[in-house]
């Protein structure tokens, strides 16, 4: 089942100037909008792209107010396409499978196991909570493969949820530039959760 989501788009900041309501997903937003500065997400779960057809830098979005690009890590004022994110996991929304039940009072809805080398091979790990330093926890630097078994996660180029952010819903990712990434560099990674 779908969910609705919203997000409105604003050319100035501080929600300020033209702005365009959006509830689904658009790979061109040019014809809307020339720039945006602030962004309100008013229900749902999104990413948003630098540039049109679903390309160039990753900003995921969660419910609440974004006064300027800064406040969603972004690089500058240029939104070209935006998808709805429709893995994200809800409370109201459970989607616990038989194995994750033992799981569900510590991690939620969420798995993602990441692996060492492309193609699921070499040392693993499973993660069901955010890790805010995956070096710290895991001593890799590098992921090259990952299976998302529930939700949607976010993985940051940087430890402490910082650089460049890459969105992966539930599915096999074989090698990095299957999420879109240039190298395997994942410093941290974060559930998205859709209040």
């Amino acid at each position: 089942m779908d969910r609705m989501g919203k997000i409105v788009f604003y050319e100035d900041r501080n929600f300020q100037g033209r702005y365009y309501e959006c509830n689904s997903d658009c790979p061109e937003l040019n014809a809307h909008f020339s720039r945006c500065n602030s962004v309100r997400v008013e229900s749902g779960a999104w990413v948003l792209y630098e540039r049109p057809n679903y390309m160039g830098y990753q900003y995921i979005l969660t419910r609440g107010d974004y006064p300027d690009y800064q406040r969603w890590m972004g690089f500058n004022d240029s939104v070209r396409s935006c998808r709805m994110i429709r893995n994200s996991c809800s409370s109201e929304e459970p989607q616990h499978h038989e194995e994750e039940l033992r799981d569900v009072s510590t991690s939620g809805m969420w798995r993602i196991r990441v692996y060492e080398r492309p193609d699921f091979s070499g040392q693993m790990l499973d993660f069901t909570e955010d890790v805010n330093n995956l070096q710290e926890r895991w001593h890799f630097r590098e992921v090259h493969s990952a299976h998302v078994q529930d939700g949607a996660w976010v993985f940051y180029e940087l430890p402490n949820y910082r650089g460049r952010q890459y969105l992966l819903e539930r599915g096999e990712y074989r090698r990095y530039t299957e999420w879109a990434a240039m190298n395997p560099n994942v410093g941290s990674c974060r559930r998205v959760h859709d209040f």
